[in-house]
Parts: structure tokens; sequence; C-alpha cells
């Protein structure tokens, strides 16, 4: 990732067409010492592509790729009611568990059978 992140600060500088000397520098800027079998990969995949097409490519394709704890959107307009109507109820439960919880350990109060 240090290696596409550098090679689009060199594009993004005004070098349309970043070179691993251009690309080493940006690294040894921040410490980094550069693998050179990884910087000539990155290299090979971008040389010669428009660095604003390629990032509208991988938009695209993350915007297809499901994000953690997102709902799906259904087509029917009724169909997400219901989903959405459950959410409030879930999370009522979560808070009497929670409460009960508390209860629970404070009937101890703080002592333990062995102390």
């Amino acid at each position: 990732m240090r290696y596409v992140a550098s090679y689009l600060l060199a594009a993004l500088g005004g070098n349309s067409s970043p070179n691993a000397k251009d690309i080493k520098k940006i690294l040894d800027s921040v410490g980094i010492e550069a693998d050179d079998d990884r910087l000539n990969k990155v290299i090979s995949e971008l040389n010669g592509k428009n660095i604003e097409d390629v990032i509208a490519q991988g938009v695209g394709k993350l915007a297809s790729m499901p994000a953690g704890g997102a709902v799906a959107v259904s087509a029917a307009p009724g169909a997400a009611a219901p989903a959405a109507g459950s959410a409030p109820a879930a999370a009522e439960e979560k808070k009497e568990e929670k409460k009960e919880e508390s209860e629970e350990s404070d009937d101890d109060m703080g002592f333990g059978l062995f102390d």
C-alpha cells in the first residue's frame, strides 16, 4: 500500500509517469526502505495508465462490495419498513439484558467467595 500511496503522491505532484527513483525518494523521505520487487510490480501495473481512471474503476468496484453492517436495499419500499421497525425493539432488549447483568454483578457487593 505504501508503494501505491507514494506513486499517487508523485502523480498528484505533477509527475504523470513516476519511476522507481521518484517513489524511492518519497519513501526515503519518511524513513521507509523500498522493496524493489514490490516497487517494480506497482510501477508495471500503473505505468501508462491515467490515475484518475484507475481510481474511478476502483471506486466502482468498492461500491459493489458489501461493507460490514450494511443493510441490503430492496426494490420494494415496503420491504425495508419491517426491518427498520425491528431494530429499535432489538436495541431495547439489549438494554434490558445489560441492566439485568449489572444487577447480578452487584449481588456479591465486590466480595468473592475466596477473597
